[in-house]
Formats: structure tokens, sequence, C-alpha cells
């Protein structure tokens, strides 16, 4: 089958945080005492102007900005980067462009810059309403700086905001997951991301593991935590996402139905749709990527293989609630639905899978609990 182009995003990497907490495995850096936002934007650009023959004619569907921590480059600068995609790039008319936020680093004001530069929705990083919570993640704000943030962003207009949540917290009790959940729902967030404190390689926190909750625990504060958001009217589309009716998040959609994206910044992925699938990285450290040429920016590129799609195109679409039809999956893949036949019938068998309608697929509450090794049975088979 041919591969048709997907629908594409743009991911925009600002890497520099105030701090690094210690569970973030992100890309992230210290901040110098001057940011090279100019330089920075000229190269994130370039990036793009690279990458622009593998586009075609599609119009950008959602714009990412992830960190580090975004809000501390100027609306001035994200505004400027924003007429420059705009010069290069179609954009739809319902484009939905996102910015990353701490609620630490917004000065009185700059949601309104951030709105006039064309950011249409802010995701703020709450963590958790609790003071001692926010202090043993390392946060550098605190819970009355979430709703001063929130203030603001309905001051400039800004009604769609996400906040993120974690749960899993070292020490944490249901009774204070819960109480961060309506700390929440009390902001009236048109979106929240509530996800499991993990510990990752290379983090702090996984070096010097701090006490956490148990399996049991923690499943107990998931399922009591969406059954209050449930209540309020956010319907879990995925793993880790709720949402308002209208209101899920176009751009992580796009990840989850194994849409394209172009990554520029350092250390942003890529993945472009042509006669192949192409994965691209850009090379991780700062100061190394702002003194290099554009094309000598790519660290790594690589073809997928067509043994290597249908667990790649798994691990984003089975995070899905609603799952996936056979259709899409070979249309985002150019596959043959014969190519996961053997492990659609297995993981049917182990109640892993429902087959909810003709060809359409969905993971079972069972295998949403573990949903790691249902994903792990569409890994290529070594002879």
């Amino acid at each position: 089958m041919s591969l048709q182009p997907p629908p594409l995003s743009l991911y925009v990497h600002l890497p520099w945080c105030v701090r690094k907490c210690p569970y973030c495995d992100f890309n992230s850096h210290p901040a110098p005492e001057q940011l090279p936002q100019r330089d920075y934007i000229e190269a994130l650009l370039e990036d793009l102007t690279l990458d622009l023959s593998a586009i075609g004619n599609r119009s950008l569907i959602s714009i990412f900005f992830g960190g580090g921590t975004p809000s501390l480059f100027s609306p001035e600068e994200i505004g400027r980067f924003l007429e420059g995609v705009r010069e290069q790039v179609n954009c739809d008319a319902e484009i939905e462009i996102t910015l990353e936020a701490n609620p630490g680093t917004i000065e009185h004001g700059r949601f309104r810059g951030y709105r006039d530069a064309g950011v249409t929705r802010v995701s703020l990083g709450a963590q958790t309403f609790s003071e001692h919570h926010l202090k043993a993640l390392g946060r550098i704000h605190g819970s009355g700086d979430i709703a001063r943030a929130v203030g603001e962003l309905e001051q400039a207009g800004l009604e769609n905001f996400n906040l993120d949540l974690m749960y899993g917290l070292p020490h944490q009790t249901q009774a204070e997951a819960i109480a961060d959940v309506e700390a929440a729902i009390a902001l009236r967030p048109q979106h929240l991301s509530h996800y499991q404190l993990t510990l990752e390689p290379g983090t702090v926190f996984y070096h010097r593991p701090p006490p956490l909750p148990d399996d049991d625990a923690t499943w107990d504060m998931q399922i009591q935590c969406q059954a209050l958001l449930a209540r309020h009217g956010y319907e879990q589309y995925e793993v880790s996402a709720y949402a308002q009716a209208g209101r899920r998040c176009r751009h992580n959609l796009n990840y989850w139905q194994f849409g394209d994206y172009i990554g520029v910044g350092a250390g942003a992925h890529g993945k472009l749709t042509h006669e192949v699938i192409e994965r691209t990285a850009r090379c991780k450290q700062p100061r190394d990527y702002l003194s290099r040429r554009p094309q000598n920016r790519i660290a790594e590129r690589r073809v997928v293989l067509s043994t290597e799609l249908p667990f790649e195109y798994m691990l984003n679409a089975l995070r899905l609630r609603e799952g996936f039809s056979v259709p899409h999956f070979e249309q985002r893949t150019g596959l043959h639905e014969e190519s996961i036949a053997t492990q659609l019938r297995a993981a049917q068998a182990r109640g892993l899978l429902d087959l909810t309608g003709p060809g359409h697929w969905r993971p079972t509450e069972f295998g949403n609990r573990f949903l790691n090794e249902l994903q792990a049975m569409f890994l290529p088979t070594t002879a």
C-alpha cells in the first residue's frame, strides 16, 4: 500500500528552565543569566526552512512550544517566530498554538502578550497544589502562583488552558491526590493532564529514589481521581488526558493518531511521511546546537522499517481510550491488516483488546492497566 501524508504539526523546543526538577528527564538546561532569545529564534526558523521540502502543500494543524520553560521567552520573540512560520508554511484556519508555562515565571500582563502573538492555548505545569509536595518535587512556584497564573489567563482571554497534575508523589496519600484534583477543577481548566510520577533513568530521583506509594495505592489514586474528573465533565480520551467537550489537545492527538510533525530546536524530534516514514532528532545541547549550521544540527535521521511500524503505531494509538480502526492503521503505516492479525487475536485472547465494531479495536480496562505489555506484543519478532 502507498503511504498518504497525514496531518502535520510543529513542535518547538525551548530547552531552558530556571532550575532542573529532580524527576525531569526532558532535554532541559538551567537558563544562563541572559537567554540568547533572538539567536535561538533565528535558529528555529532555519530548522523549519530545512524541512520545507518534506512538507508539500500541507497546512499546519497545530504548533506546540515545549521545554524547558517556554514562558521564559518574551511574547515579542514568540510572536516573531510565529510570524516567520506563517511566511513559510500554510496554517490551518483553526490552528491550535499551545505554549507551556511555569506558574512561577509569569509576570503580570505577559499572557496577554502571548495571546496577541498568536498563542491560543496554554499548558500550566501545576503538578500539585500541596506546598510540601511542590518543595519535594523541586518546583519553583507555590500553590498560590497557580491560581494567580490562571487569573492572568482569564484576564488575557485565554480560556482554553490545561493544567498538568502528578500523582503517586513521595509519601502522597489518596486523600492528597484527590485534593489536588479538586483544587484543579475549581480553577475550571478546559483540559487536565493527570499522570503518575515515574523514576526515569538519568534523573536525580532515579539515582536517589524517594519513597513512593506502592502500585496498588497509585492504582487506587488513579481510579478515584478518574471518577472525580468524570463527574465534573472531564472525559478521559487518552491514558493521562482529560478534556471538557470539544477541548481535546489537537497537537497531542496528532501524535497519538500517528500523524506527522516537524521538530525544531535543540533535541527536538520529528516524524515526516513521504515515500517512507522518517524520524529525525536534532542535537541536544543548546550551545552546540546554536554553533552549528542548520544542516549539521540533525544528530539522527532514520527510516522506520516496515517491521517496526506496527509497534510504533500501537505505541501511540493504544494510548487512546477509543482505540483504533484497521483502515486507519493501514492508511498511516502503508501496511495490510495481515501484518498485525496474529497479534490482534493473541491480545484479544488474553483479554487485552476488544473488537468493538467492524475493524475497530479498543484496549479493555485490563489492557489499559497493562498497556506496556499490550504494546510490546507488536514489537518486531526476531528470527
